[in-house]
């Protein structure tokens, strides 16, 4: 049997990266999806192609819908069937509520939950060649609780939620398995670009129940996990990784 072909949005770094590089490690060909480091991406790349299978690189914007299906084009034409998709790749502006712009607002909407939406219409197409798939998104603590700055990205996690429990009804008739995982505070490059990302890594740190916070492999285990066997009658849930920190008020 061909290996089974995962796509990882947003894989060539931070969680993303350590999603694409778990599933290598599981046999899983992978298609690494990017929008601006090339480099990163052919380095993530290369790792994946140490363990013996394949890595397609390919740049495409995921808020924009006419790239999203020159990115599917592309793995039909490389691999002819898709069984996992992981829509991973995340953006936003960073503000309060009242100082958002129209095109603040868009971006973010079209890149975290947009996004979501379109890959999927494109992924059940060539999940329904071997009449099977799973597609897992990946959301924050932001979509259910307030953080500073986070409106924007909190409603569009949100969203990517409220979407995840609605393909999971469409598409269990297609023996397709829906849901996501949501993240604790993790130490990657993206939080660099928090204003308050000090204050945020701090209170991680000193009020996580389990002792420390999150990391990549964490919710990189967790999506292997709902990707399992063991998994199969979870359907359109959030799978909250944070060591326990959502509980306290």
């Amino acid at each position: 049997m061909d290996n089974k072909v995962a796509l990882v949005t947003g894989g060539s770094r931070g969680i993303g990266r350590e999603i694409a590089i778990k599933l290598a490690k599981n046999g899983y060909n992978i298609a690494v999806n990017y929008a601006r480091s090339k480099s990163a991406a052919l380095e993530t790349a290369s790792v994946i192609e140490e363990y013996g299978v394949k890595a397609l690189v390919l740049k495409a914007n995921v808020g924009k819908k006419e790239k999203i299906t020159e990115m599917f084009a592309a793995i039909r034409e490389e691999f002819g069937r898709l069984d996992v998709l992981i829509n991973n790749a995340a953006s936003g502006v960073l503000r309060p509520a009242l100082e958002l712009e129209e095109s603040h607002w868009d971006w973010t909407m079209d890149i975290n939950s947009k996004a979501l939406l379109f890959c999927a219409q494109e992924a059940v197409k060539l999940m329904e060649v071997h009449n099977e798939g799973k597609i897992i998104s990946l959301s924050s603590l932001g979509s259910q609780r307030y953080l500073p700055n986070y409106t924007a990205v909190g409603v569009s996690k949100a969203a990517v939620e409220a979407l995840t429990r609605y393909l999971a009804v469409e598409l269990a008739d297609r023996n397709i398995i829906v849901n996501a995982v949501s993240g604790g505070a993790v130490d990657t490059a993206a939080l660099t670009h928090f204003p308050n990302r000090e204050q945020l890594l701090e209170e991680a740190k000193q009020r996580t129940p389990a002792g420390r916070m999150v990391d990549k492999e964490d919710l990189a285990n967790a999506v292997m996990f709902l990707l399992s066997e063991e998994a199969t009658m979870i359907r359109g849930q959030t799978l909250v990784v944070d060591g326990g920190i959502s509980l306290l008020t």
